[in-house]
Protein backbone atom coordinates (compact mmCIF):
# COMPACT_ATOMS: atom_id res chain seq x y z
CA UNK A 1 0.00 0.00 0.00
CA UNK A 2 1.22 3.35 -0.95
CA UNK A 3 2.31 6.20 1.62
CA UNK A 4 -0.63 8.31 1.90
CA UNK A 5 0.25 12.10 2.46
CA UNK A 6 -0.29 13.76 5.39
CA UNK A 7 -3.11 16.25 4.73
CA UNK A 8 -5.07 13.67 3.10
CA UNK A 9 -4.91 10.88 5.61
CA UNK A 10 -6.20 14.05 8.19
CA UNK A 11 -9.05 14.73 5.56
CA UNK A 12 -10.10 11.11 5.98
CA UNK A 13 -9.75 10.65 9.39
CA UNK A 14 -11.90 13.28 10.13
CA UNK A 15 -14.26 12.85 7.40
CA UNK A 16 -17.72 12.65 9.06
CA UNK A 17 -16.89 12.97 12.73
CA UNK A 18 -19.91 15.05 14.55
CA UNK A 19 -21.44 15.22 17.78
CA UNK A 20 -22.85 11.43 18.60
CA UNK A 21 -25.67 10.51 20.75
CA UNK A 22 -28.60 13.16 22.19
CA UNK A 23 -27.12 16.01 24.39
CA UNK A 24 -27.04 15.53 27.77
CA UNK A 25 -28.52 18.21 30.28
CA UNK A 26 -25.95 19.46 33.28
CA UNK A 27 -26.40 21.80 35.90
CA UNK A 28 -24.84 25.39 34.96
CA UNK A 29 -21.80 24.39 38.19
CA UNK A 30 -20.21 21.13 36.06
CA UNK A 31 -20.72 22.94 32.02
CA UNK A 32 -17.15 24.81 32.26
CA UNK A 33 -15.06 23.83 29.33
CA UNK A 34 -18.28 21.57 27.95
CA UNK A 35 -20.20 22.71 24.53
CA UNK A 36 -23.42 24.44 24.18
CA UNK A 37 -25.55 21.79 21.93
CA UNK A 38 -28.56 24.01 21.74
CA UNK A 39 -29.11 27.94 21.28
CA UNK A 40 -30.00 29.07 24.84
CA UNK A 41 -32.87 31.86 25.05
CA UNK A 42 -33.10 34.16 27.69
CA UNK A 43 -35.71 33.11 30.23
CA UNK A 44 -35.92 36.47 31.94
CA UNK A 45 -35.20 39.96 30.27
CA UNK A 46 -31.97 41.87 32.16
CA UNK A 47 -31.95 44.72 33.66
CA UNK A 48 -35.77 43.76 34.41
CA UNK A 49 -36.22 47.15 36.21
CA UNK A 50 -34.73 50.50 35.65
CA UNK A 51 -31.05 50.79 37.52
CA UNK A 52 -29.07 53.21 38.59
CA UNK A 53 -25.56 53.02 36.93
CA UNK A 54 -23.89 54.82 40.29
CA UNK A 55 -24.11 55.71 44.17
CA UNK A 56 -25.57 58.96 44.06
CA UNK A 57 -29.39 60.74 43.94
CA UNK A 58 -32.21 59.76 41.85
CA UNK A 59 -33.75 63.35 40.98
CA UNK A 60 -35.53 64.79 38.35
CA UNK A 61 -33.35 66.63 35.32
CA UNK A 62 -35.47 69.96 35.32
CA UNK A 63 -35.18 70.23 39.13
CA UNK A 64 -31.72 69.07 39.60
CA UNK A 65 -29.75 72.16 38.39
CA UNK A 66 -25.92 73.56 39.85
CA UNK A 67 -27.01 75.50 42.87
CA UNK A 68 -30.44 73.84 43.61
CA UNK A 69 -31.19 72.20 47.01
CA UNK A 70 -33.78 69.10 47.19
CA UNK A 71 -35.58 67.50 50.13
CA UNK A 72 -34.12 64.28 50.79
CA UNK A 73 -37.23 61.64 50.71
CA UNK A 74 -35.94 58.48 50.88
CA UNK A 75 -33.39 55.60 50.00
CA UNK A 76 -32.92 53.00 47.28
CA UNK A 77 -30.90 49.99 47.56
CA UNK A 78 -30.07 46.84 45.87
CA UNK A 79 -33.00 44.60 46.36
CA UNK A 80 -34.93 47.63 48.42
CA UNK A 81 -36.27 50.09 46.16
CA UNK A 82 -37.72 53.16 47.02
CA UNK A 83 -41.68 52.71 47.55
CA UNK A 84 -43.77 55.41 45.89
CA UNK A 85 -42.75 58.37 43.32
CA UNK A 86 -40.13 60.97 43.49
CA UNK A 87 -41.86 64.56 44.35
CA UNK A 88 -40.93 67.61 42.55
CA UNK A 89 -38.27 69.43 43.96
CA UNK A 90 -36.49 66.24 45.76
CA UNK A 91 -33.88 63.82 45.68
CA UNK A 92 -33.68 59.83 46.56
CA UNK A 93 -30.89 58.57 47.74
CA UNK A 94 -29.84 55.34 45.74
CA UNK A 95 -27.04 53.10 45.29
CA UNK A 96 -25.54 50.95 42.47
CA UNK A 97 -27.94 48.40 40.67
CA UNK A 98 -30.95 49.93 42.76
CA UNK A 99 -34.47 50.40 41.25
CA UNK A 100 -34.78 53.94 39.77
CA UNK A 101 -38.02 55.54 41.26
CA UNK A 102 -40.72 56.20 39.71
CA UNK A 103 -40.66 59.79 38.58
CA UNK A 104 -36.58 59.80 38.44
CA UNK A 105 -35.16 60.60 34.78
CA UNK A 106 -31.53 61.46 36.02
CA UNK A 107 -28.82 60.15 38.30
CA UNK A 108 -26.45 62.65 39.83
CA UNK A 109 -23.55 60.93 41.40
CA UNK A 110 -22.61 60.99 45.04
CA UNK A 111 -19.62 63.54 44.64
CA UNK A 112 -21.62 66.14 43.33
CA UNK A 113 -24.15 66.11 45.71
CA UNK A 114 -23.52 68.16 49.02
CA UNK A 115 -25.56 67.35 52.21
CA UNK A 116 -26.94 70.12 53.94
CA UNK A 117 -27.52 70.37 57.87
CA UNK A 118 -31.12 70.49 57.26
CA UNK A 119 -31.28 67.33 55.41
CA UNK A 120 -31.75 68.49 51.99
CA UNK A 121 -28.89 68.06 49.29
CA UNK A 122 -27.46 70.89 47.28
CA UNK A 123 -26.35 69.70 43.64
CA UNK A 124 -23.03 71.29 42.38
CA UNK A 125 -23.99 70.71 38.26
CA UNK A 126 -26.66 69.99 36.00
CA UNK A 127 -28.29 66.96 36.01
CA UNK A 128 -28.82 65.03 32.71
CA UNK A 129 -31.80 63.70 31.84
CA UNK A 130 -30.72 59.40 31.62
CA UNK A 131 -27.88 59.64 32.78
CA UNK A 132 -26.58 56.99 35.13
CA UNK A 133 -29.90 54.97 34.19
CA UNK A 134 -29.79 51.19 32.93
CA UNK A 135 -32.47 50.82 30.91
CA UNK A 136 -34.44 48.05 31.71
CA UNK A 137 -33.43 45.03 28.77
CA UNK A 138 -30.71 46.97 27.82
CA UNK A 139 -28.17 43.85 28.11
CA UNK A 140 -31.11 41.14 26.78
CA UNK A 141 -34.40 40.40 26.79
CA UNK A 142 -36.36 37.46 27.74
CA UNK A 143 -36.78 35.19 24.71
CA UNK A 144 -33.72 36.31 22.72
CA UNK A 145 -31.18 33.57 21.82
CA UNK A 146 -28.39 34.68 23.92
CA UNK A 147 -25.60 31.75 23.56
CA UNK A 148 -26.00 29.86 20.30
CA UNK A 149 -24.82 26.37 19.82
CA UNK A 150 -21.60 25.26 19.37
CA UNK A 151 -20.15 27.63 21.74
CA UNK A 152 -17.59 26.79 23.74
CA UNK A 153 -19.04 27.45 27.53
CA UNK A 154 -15.80 29.97 28.89
CA UNK A 155 -16.20 31.67 32.28
CA UNK A 156 -18.24 34.78 30.33
CA UNK A 157 -20.55 32.00 28.61
CA UNK A 158 -21.44 30.44 31.99
CA UNK A 159 -22.03 34.02 33.72
CA UNK A 160 -23.88 35.35 31.09
CA UNK A 161 -25.96 31.76 31.06
CA UNK A 162 -26.84 31.86 34.75
CA UNK A 163 -27.73 35.18 34.47
CA UNK A 164 -30.50 34.36 31.16
CA UNK A 165 -31.75 32.46 34.49
CA UNK A 166 -30.68 29.13 33.33
CA UNK A 167 -29.67 26.12 36.08
CA UNK A 168 -29.06 23.25 33.59
CA UNK A 169 -27.58 23.74 29.93
CA UNK A 170 -27.66 20.91 27.37
CA UNK A 171 -24.16 19.99 26.33
CA UNK A 172 -22.51 18.00 23.20
CA UNK A 173 -21.70 14.19 24.93
CA UNK A 174 -18.43 13.91 25.64
CA UNK A 175 -16.76 11.72 23.19
CA UNK A 176 -15.29 8.30 24.22
CA UNK A 177 -12.02 7.46 24.19
CA UNK A 178 -10.72 4.09 24.34
CA UNK A 179 -6.91 3.97 25.04
CA UNK A 180 -5.03 0.67 24.48
CA UNK A 181 -1.15 0.09 25.08
CA UNK A 182 0.19 -3.30 23.69
CA UNK A 183 3.26 -5.08 23.59
CA UNK A 184 4.45 -7.96 25.89
CA UNK A 185 7.55 -5.51 27.08
CA UNK A 186 5.19 -2.72 28.42
CA UNK A 187 5.20 -2.45 32.15
CA UNK A 188 2.97 1.09 34.10
CA UNK A 189 4.53 3.00 35.88
CA UNK A 190 6.18 2.09 39.52
CA UNK A 191 6.54 -1.66 38.64
CA UNK A 192 9.41 -3.49 38.66
CA UNK A 193 10.85 -4.03 35.33
CA UNK A 194 12.19 -7.65 34.32
CA UNK A 195 14.99 -8.28 31.38
CA UNK A 196 14.02 -6.33 28.03
CA UNK A 197 10.98 -4.26 29.49
CA UNK A 198 10.13 -0.46 29.36
CA UNK A 199 7.56 1.60 30.80
CA UNK A 200 4.57 2.36 28.96
CA UNK A 201 4.98 5.96 28.65
CA UNK A 202 2.78 7.13 25.56
CA UNK A 203 -0.78 5.97 26.60
CA UNK A 204 -0.56 8.69 29.83
CA UNK A 205 0.36 11.12 27.02
CA UNK A 206 -2.03 10.32 23.98
CA UNK A 207 -4.62 10.03 26.72
CA UNK A 208 -3.97 13.97 27.75
CA UNK A 209 -3.90 15.03 24.45
CA UNK A 210 -7.64 13.24 24.43
CA UNK A 211 -8.89 14.71 27.58
CA UNK A 212 -7.66 18.39 26.87
CA UNK A 213 -9.80 17.86 23.32
CA UNK A 214 -12.94 17.38 25.34
CA UNK A 215 -12.77 13.98 24.97
CA UNK A 216 -13.87 11.44 27.88
CA UNK A 217 -10.79 8.38 28.36
CA UNK A 218 -11.13 5.14 28.96
CA UNK A 219 -7.92 3.45 29.95
CA UNK A 220 -8.40 -0.65 28.79
CA UNK A 221 -4.47 -0.67 29.82
CA UNK A 222 -1.94 -3.21 28.10
CA UNK A 223 -2.77 -6.15 26.13
CA UNK A 224 -0.08 -9.00 25.61
CA UNK A 225 1.29 -10.13 21.84
CA UNK A 226 -1.69 -12.58 21.32
CA UNK A 227 -4.63 -12.53 19.94
CA UNK A 228 -7.44 -13.69 22.97
CA UNK A 229 -5.73 -10.64 24.65
CA UNK A 230 -6.38 -7.95 22.00
CA UNK A 231 -9.84 -9.23 21.28
CA UNK A 232 -10.37 -9.27 25.46
CA UNK A 233 -9.66 -5.63 24.62
CA UNK A 234 -11.42 -5.18 21.65
CA UNK A 235 -14.80 -6.70 23.72
CA UNK A 236 -14.02 -3.83 26.79
CA UNK A 237 -13.80 -0.64 23.88
CA UNK A 238 -17.36 -1.93 22.49
CA UNK A 239 -18.99 -2.30 25.64
CA UNK A 240 -17.83 1.07 26.82
CA UNK A 241 -19.70 2.53 23.87
CA UNK A 242 -15.91 3.81 22.71
CA UNK A 243 -16.55 6.33 19.85
CA UNK A 244 -12.59 5.89 19.34
CA UNK A 245 -10.20 3.16 19.63
CA UNK A 246 -6.50 3.95 19.69
CA UNK A 247 -4.43 1.76 19.89
CA UNK A 248 -0.54 2.06 20.64
CA UNK A 249 1.74 -0.02 18.78
CA UNK A 250 2.24 -3.50 17.15
CA UNK A 251 0.05 -1.72 14.20
CA UNK A 252 2.80 -2.83 11.30
CA UNK A 253 3.36 -6.37 10.01
CA UNK A 254 6.34 -7.70 12.20
CA UNK A 255 5.42 -11.11 13.42
CA UNK A 256 4.37 -9.88 16.88
CA UNK A 257 2.45 -6.80 15.26
CA UNK A 258 -0.53 -8.10 15.68
CA UNK A 259 -3.21 -5.31 16.25
CA UNK A 260 -3.96 -5.10 12.21
CA UNK A 261 -4.79 -8.86 12.62
CA UNK A 262 -6.84 -8.77 15.34
CA UNK A 263 -9.15 -5.86 14.00
CA UNK A 264 -10.07 -6.83 10.83
CA UNK A 265 -10.31 -10.79 11.57
CA UNK A 266 -13.31 -9.06 14.36
CA UNK A 267 -14.42 -7.08 11.00
CA UNK A 268 -12.36 -3.75 10.90
CA UNK A 269 -12.84 -1.89 7.76
CA UNK A 270 -9.28 -0.54 6.98
CA UNK A 271 -9.26 2.54 5.57
CA UNK A 272 -4.99 3.01 5.16
CA UNK A 273 -2.15 2.47 7.32
CA UNK A 274 1.61 3.55 6.41
CA UNK A 275 1.56 7.91 5.85
CA UNK A 276 4.14 9.33 4.37
CA UNK A 277 5.51 11.37 7.64
CA UNK A 278 8.34 11.03 9.55
CA UNK A 279 8.23 10.11 12.69
CA UNK A 280 4.49 8.36 12.54
CA UNK A 281 4.96 6.51 9.27
CA UNK A 282 3.22 3.39 10.30
CA UNK A 283 -0.41 5.06 11.66
CA UNK A 284 -3.49 2.84 11.26
CA UNK A 285 -6.94 4.25 10.31
CA UNK A 286 -10.46 2.09 10.13
CA UNK A 287 -13.97 1.45 11.62
CA UNK A 288 -15.01 -1.63 13.16
CA UNK A 289 -18.76 -0.59 13.24
CA UNK A 290 -19.66 3.23 14.31
CA UNK A 291 -16.17 2.89 16.17
CA UNK A 292 -13.38 4.59 14.62
CA UNK A 293 -9.97 2.77 15.09
CA UNK A 294 -6.73 4.50 15.57
CA UNK A 295 -3.50 2.98 15.43
CA UNK A 296 -0.54 4.88 16.57
CA UNK A 297 2.73 3.95 16.54
CA UNK A 298 4.79 2.95 19.13
CA UNK A 299 7.85 4.86 19.67
CA UNK A 300 6.90 7.51 21.63
CA UNK A 301 7.65 10.69 19.72
CA UNK A 302 6.02 9.01 16.65
CA UNK A 303 2.63 7.98 18.89
CA UNK A 304 2.67 11.93 20.17
CA UNK A 305 3.07 13.40 17.04
CA UNK A 306 0.12 11.18 15.17
CA UNK A 307 -1.34 12.01 18.16
CA UNK A 308 -1.28 16.00 18.09
CA UNK A 309 -1.92 15.86 14.27
CA UNK A 310 -4.86 13.10 14.13
CA UNK A 311 -6.14 11.90 17.10
CA UNK A 312 -6.33 15.61 18.67
CA UNK A 313 -9.00 17.32 15.86
CA UNK A 314 -10.96 14.22 15.99
CA UNK A 315 -11.74 14.08 18.98
CA UNK A 316 -12.56 18.15 18.64
CA UNK A 317 -14.62 16.86 15.91
CA UNK A 318 -16.36 14.40 17.59
CA UNK A 319 -17.15 16.50 20.78
CA UNK A 320 -18.26 19.32 18.42
CA UNK A 321 -15.42 22.03 19.47
CA UNK A 322 -13.77 24.02 17.42
CA UNK A 323 -10.53 22.45 15.70
CA UNK A 324 -7.40 22.62 17.58
CA UNK A 325 -5.15 26.42 16.46
CA UNK A 326 -1.65 25.35 17.06
CA UNK A 327 -0.08 25.73 13.62
CA UNK A 328 1.61 29.72 12.95
CA UNK A 329 4.12 30.81 11.20
CA UNK A 330 7.76 31.31 12.05
CA UNK A 331 11.48 31.24 10.58
CA UNK A 332 14.54 29.24 10.64
CA UNK A 333 16.97 29.71 13.27
CA UNK A 334 19.30 27.33 11.62
CA UNK A 335 19.84 26.04 8.00
CA UNK A 336 18.41 22.79 7.44
CA UNK A 337 19.17 20.08 4.42
CA UNK A 338 16.55 19.08 1.92
CA UNK A 339 14.04 16.65 2.71
CA UNK A 340 13.02 13.31 1.01
CA UNK A 341 9.59 12.21 0.21
CA UNK A 342 8.45 11.87 3.53
CA UNK A 343 6.74 15.28 5.41
CA UNK A 344 8.49 15.44 8.37
CA UNK A 345 8.30 17.28 11.83
CA UNK A 346 11.38 17.95 13.77
CA UNK A 347 11.18 19.15 17.35
CA UNK A 348 12.51 22.40 17.74
CA UNK A 349 12.67 25.18 20.05
CA UNK A 350 10.41 28.20 19.75
CA UNK A 351 11.63 31.67 20.96
CA UNK A 352 10.18 35.16 19.67
CA UNK A 353 12.56 37.74 18.49
CA UNK A 354 12.82 41.65 18.87
CA UNK A 355 9.80 41.86 16.15
CA UNK A 356 7.89 39.77 17.67
CA UNK A 357 8.18 37.10 14.80
CA UNK A 358 8.44 33.40 16.06
CA UNK A 359 11.96 31.82 15.95
CA UNK A 360 11.82 27.93 15.59
CA UNK A 361 15.36 26.05 16.36
CA UNK A 362 15.64 22.64 15.53
CA UNK A 363 16.62 19.72 18.38
CA UNK A 364 20.13 18.61 17.85
CA UNK A 365 18.68 15.04 18.19
CA UNK A 366 15.37 13.97 16.16
CA UNK A 367 15.14 10.15 16.89
CA UNK A 368 11.78 9.22 17.71
CA UNK A 369 12.26 6.94 20.84
CA UNK A 370 13.67 10.25 22.43
CA UNK A 371 10.88 11.38 25.07
CA UNK A 372 13.36 14.02 27.02
CA UNK A 373 13.70 15.63 23.75
CA UNK A 374 9.85 15.59 22.91
CA UNK A 375 8.81 17.05 26.31
CA UNK A 376 11.64 20.05 25.83
CA UNK A 377 10.34 20.79 22.48
CA UNK A 378 8.11 23.71 22.08
CA UNK A 379 6.72 23.05 18.56
CA UNK A 380 7.13 20.86 15.90
CA UNK A 381 8.84 22.45 12.49
CA UNK A 382 7.06 20.66 9.57
CA UNK A 383 9.20 20.44 6.54
CA UNK A 384 7.09 19.69 3.14
CA UNK A 385 8.28 16.28 1.17
CA UNK A 386 10.77 17.51 -0.94
CA UNK A 387 11.56 20.40 0.29
CA UNK A 388 14.17 21.94 -1.10
CA UNK A 389 17.49 23.00 1.64
CA UNK A 390 16.73 25.86 3.59
CA UNK A 391 18.85 28.78 5.08
CA UNK A 392 18.84 30.14 8.70
CA UNK A 393 16.04 33.55 8.34
CA UNK A 394 13.79 31.47 5.79
CA UNK A 395 10.24 30.99 6.33
CA UNK A 396 8.87 27.74 8.18
CA UNK A 397 5.31 26.20 9.21
CA UNK A 398 5.21 25.42 12.90
CA UNK A 399 2.56 23.56 14.70
CA UNK A 400 3.51 24.71 18.56
CA UNK A 401 3.11 21.91 21.44
CA UNK A 402 2.99 24.50 24.09
CA UNK A 403 4.04 28.04 24.60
Amino acid sequence: MALMPVDEALERILAGAAPRGEPEKLPLAQCFDRVLAQDLKALRTHPPFEASAMDGYAVRAADAVAGASLKLQGESAAGHGFAGALEPGSAIRIFTGAPVPEGADAIVMQELVERLDDGAVRVSEDAVAGRHIRRAGVDFEEGAIGLHAGRLLDAGAITFAAAMNHAALPVARRPKIAVLATGDELRLPGQSLGPGQIIASNTFGVAALARGAGGEVIDLGIAADRMAALDEALDSAIAHDADVLVTIGGASVGDHDLVQKAMIARGMTLDFWKIAMRPGKPLMAGSLGAMRVLGLPGNPASSLVCAHLFLEPLVARLGGRPDPDRFRKAILASDLPENAERQDYLRGELATDADGTLVATPMARQDSSLMKVFADARCLIIRPPFAPAAKAGSACDVLVLRP
